[in-house]
């Protein structure tokens, strides 16, 4: 095995690995070794083809299809330099100053969390798209919300040059979306900070981290790691975890020297969500421009959040109730279809959870509540209103019995979109917004404190997703962001005070 040493080494690359890497960058001038590892590979401009089943395998665990233990929801989450920022469609919004007050943590504040917001905002360009690339799928959704007097609000984009492929979540071609793989980590580097692709964390020791570095088989796409393939053990006087919420609560329990932490894995929450479809008389363009610039929040008072969205012909088909002649005439309908994502806004329960098989691997845990339940059919309602007044001829409803609801029968979507009927394992509910693990709070109750603090581990600091105490009611990216802003900075100034 070889060995390394390091002043610190941050584990993911991410939203909370690149922010990190980004702030403590200056303290390379300083003396300071600073390495980050990252289990995925760093692709070359020309490897983002679009082709979804190649960039699903090339960018996601398991190739975005990670299954919770019982097998009813899938989870979605990035693998590679950049972490999930490479891979989702650069919406980019401020916590809630009522969520960020619920999570209740001593020492975080919604002022401090929206302060450092904008300043990420500011860095990764984050604006309102123009008219121009707004597709038939986001006008329509507007139209039909007008219509049936409900509020929607543009998302806020971090995007530069933004063309309208519509391929965000495979990975821009046009090198538009301003993730860490972008900005912060090319900033970093630039500064001197170390970047180790294909390197799988295998386990923390004490001041260490093990890893695995992978080669590059012929097939693979992206670049060689920088080491050579094979284990290797880093020495480091600071380690920070930013693997995500699986990726970081797994790490922990399978390491014999952080295992026995308390409440690691528990709290995890995840947005689950499902597309629905509807059909039109004509062709929409649904296929070029931004594909998620518009939605609908009803998460305060509802417990859901609406999104505009446009998948690719194999997630569309596998999120498609039922099969045979009904499924295939959906699918020759793709043209003219309306998508809209519903997304429930999960609250941290008992039994929702991280945890690891005999091999370390992580294994999820998790069971729909009856609010989790009562949001999605409120959701699945409220979207077939929408689609029915923007024009739709049918919608395709998984909650409802038959789930394809004809234009005449949009008079009875109450009673034909109805709790019963939702039915997890017969519908596809995914996840991709993935949070808890390592909650902050006060010691004994939860994983880290609001620097991003180990209980009991002076040497170890997590700045990722796996931070929330609770579901944050809106895309995660730019929280992460700030809270891995706060954890560099603390970093920062006990470096300098023990220095």
């Amino acid at each position: 095995m070889l060995t390394h040493e390091y002043d610190i080494v941050i584990v993911g690359s991410g939203a909370g690995g690149g922010t990190v890497a980004q702030e403590l960058a200056p303290m390379v001038a300083q003396g300071a070794r600073i390495l980050v590892l990252e289990q995925g590979a760093r692709l070359e401009e020309y490897e983002y083809t679009g082709r979804e089943l190649e960039m699903s395998s090339a960018l996601y665990h398991d190739g975005g299809g990670f299954l919770t233990a019982d097998g009813t929801m899938t989870l979605a989450f990035g693998r590679a330099y950049g972490g999930s920022t490479v891979v989702y469609t650069g919406t980019s919004l401020v916590a809630p100053d009522r969520v960020i007050r619920e999570w209740c943590v001593a020492g975080l504040d919604h002022a401090d969390i929206e302060r450092r917001s904008h300043k990420f905002m500011a860095q990764n360009d984050v604006h309102f798209l123009p008219r121009v690339l707004l597709n038939d799928n986001n006008k329509r959704f507007v139209t039909g919300c007008a219509r049936i007097g409900v509020k929607a609000e543009q998302f806020p984009l971090n995007l530069r040059g933004c063309k309208g492929s519509s391929l965000c979540n495979l990975g821009c071609p046009n090198s538009a979306k301003m993730g860490t793989h972008r900005v912060q980590l090319p900033n970093a580097e630039r500064a001197g900070v170390e970047v180790v692709t294909r390197a799988e964390a295998l386990r923390l020791e004490e001041r260490a981290v093990v890893v695995r570095v992978h080669d590059k088989r012929p097939d693979d796409k992206g670049l060689p790691s920088a080491w050579s393939p094979g284990d290797h053990h880093i020495s480091a006087r600071l380690v920070v975890l930013c693997g995500g919420s699986i990726g970081t609560s797994a790490l922990l329990l399978r390491s014999p020297v952080t295992s026995g932490i308390p409440r690691v894995g528990e709290r995890f929450t995840c947005h689950p969500a499902h597309i629905l479809v509807a059909e039109h008389e004509h062709d929409i363009t649904n296929d070029v421009g931004h594909p998620k610039s518009y939605y609908v929040d009803r998460a305060e008072h509802d417990g859901f959040v609406l999104e505009t969205c446009m998948y690719f012909p194999f997630t569309t088909a596998k999120n498609l109730t039922g099969f045979g002649e009904g499924h295939s005439a959906l699918m020759r309908a793709f043209p003219r279809l309306q998508m809209i994502l519903v997304l429930a806004c999960d609250k941290a329960v008992a039994g929702n959870r991280i945890a690891i098989d005999a091999a370390g691997k992580p294994v999820v845990h998790y069971a729909f509540t009856p609010d989790v339940v009562r949001s999605m059919v409120s959701a699945t309602r409220m979207s077939a209103r929408i689609f029915f007044a923007a024009g739709a001829l049918r919608v395709h409803a998984p909650s409802a019995a038959p789930p394809l609801i004809e234009r005449d029968q949009a008079y009875r979507l109450d009673d034909l979109i109805v709790e019963r009927n939702f039915l997890p394992g017969r519908i596809s509910i995914s996840a991709a917004h993935l949070m808890g693990g390592c909650a902050m709070g006060a010691e004994g109750s939860a994983v880290t404190d609001s620097r991003g603090r180990v209980h009991g581990v002076p040497w170890l600091r997590v700045a990722d997703s796996s931070l929330f105490p609770d579901s944050v009611e809106i895309n995660p990216y730019l929280t992460v962001m700030a809270l891995a802003d706060r954890v560099a900075e603390g970093i920062r100034d006990d470096w300098g005070a023990s220095s």
